[in-house]
């Protein structure tokens, strides 16, 4: 090989790394992502009540999200709850799965603003022997600014069973912050307001309460995570103390969820 073949070769090949970065850049971004998630709790709680007895639950979430900004998904668990009150009723159901259906829009307002709004459905099969059955439409509005986050949902019908609950509403101020290399803290401090009074001429701000959580999530790689938090809340143990289970007290919960 002579000293100008040579050349050009080496300056050929040298100039295949620019070339190639430069098409890679220019492929498109895809119009949307579609994630998976899977995971096991020690015990499924909501907005800090239990979901399950202090039993433990599977869960799976599925969501879409458009690059316009709009999204889509579904969360489904096993729960207890509607069975634990129904047998207290007297009565007996085979409500034991929890279906949420939602979507909405979020938009970057500013850097670390972000603004998102939306609809969510509670839908919980085989309930129909509960009157109003517990099924539950929430409207909601949410602001985060770097790690904070500010939500508002206001319900529009009778509120998981709860007689005359209209306009129930939940607000809550959550934190989450990297705080070491892989592991995340997380804090929320919330109130669940009902509204309304049933016929019977209970009101039913009697079941109003103030959520707490503190916890911690590690990242183990490959779409991995476990982590635990402690809840607690301040509703009346009267109320919600059902099958000798105190649905609303403190104590920890822990997971571990798969991404994919």
């Amino acid at each position: 090989m002579n000293k100008l073949t040579k050349s050009l070769l080496l300056s050929g090949l040298a100039t295949l790394p620019l070339f190639s970065g430069i098409a890679r850049a220019a492929d498109p971004a895809p119009p949307y992502t579609l994630a998976y998630k899977a995971s096991l709790y020690s015990e499924y709680e909501y907005r800090g009540i239990s979901q399950t007895s202090e039993k433990p639950a599977g869960q799976i979430n599925i969501d879409y999200t458009h690059s316009s900004g709009f999204y889509l998904g579904t969360f489904v668990s096993n729960i207890q709850w509607l069975k634990d009150a129904a047998k207290t009723a007297g009565g007996s159901t085979n409500a034991n799965i929890e279906l949420d259906l939602f979507g909405g829009y979020r938009y970057e307002m500013a850097k670390d603003l972000t603004l998102d709004v939306g609809y969510l459905r509670y839908e919980y099969p085989s309930s129909g022997a509960f009157n109003p059955k517990p099924n539950t439409d929430e409207l909601y509005a949410g602001v985060t600014y770097a790690a904070f986050n500010v939500k508002y949902s206001h319900s529009i019908n009778d509120t998981f069973g709860a007689p005359n609950s209209k306009n129930t509403y939940f607000i809550e101020t959550n934190w989450t912050q990297e705080i070491a290399p892989k592991l995340t803290a997380n804090a929320q401090i919330a109130r669940q307001v009902y509204k309304g009074t049933q016929e019977s001429g209970f009101k039913n701000s009697d079941l109003s309460y103030t959520v707490y959580k503190l916890g911690l999530t590690y990242d183990l790689g490959d779409g991995l995570n476990a982590g635990g938090y402690v809840k607690d809340t301040n509703a009346r143990k009267d109320l919600y103390t059902i099958e000798g289970k105190n649905w609303g007290k403190g104590r920890l919960v822990a997971f571990v969820s798969k991404s994919f």
